[in-house]
């Protein structure tokens, strides 16, 4: 795989998790608009569920503490083993990539 191929998975794989994520927040809109007067049939099944797991999701959030892009404090051991394992995958990363650029430079060199 040429690290072009390489970047073009991962923003593929980047674009899926964008458009899931704005495929979540509108089920979640709309789950909590139509919570108290949800009609039958599966779409509304989907986004009342959605807007109940969000929900529950917050308050998980707000027991352990913890908010999104803060500065770490008041973190408990558990996100603070996450990441731990989070920092060591990324050291793994870099690593691979630049093993992958040596490789890709001497075959550029030997081309």
């Amino acid at each position: 795989m040429t690290p072009e191929e390489f970047v073009r998975a991962l923003a593929a794989w980047a674009l899926v998790h964008e458009v899931a994520d704005d495929g979540w927040k509108a089920a979640v809109a709309r789950g909590s608009d139509s919570a108290a007067g949800a009609g039958p049939g599966p779409e509304s099944f989907v986004d009342v569920l959605s807007a109940l797991v969000a929900r529950e999701k917050e308050r998980l959030k707000a027991e352990i503490g913890s908010e999104p892009g803060g500065d770490g404090a008041g973190m408990g051991p558990g996100q603070e083993a996450i990441r731990f394992e989070i920092a060591e995958l990324r050291g793994r990363i870099e690593a691979l990539q630049a093993s992958v650029d040596a490789l890709a430079s001497r075959g550029q060199a030997e081309s």
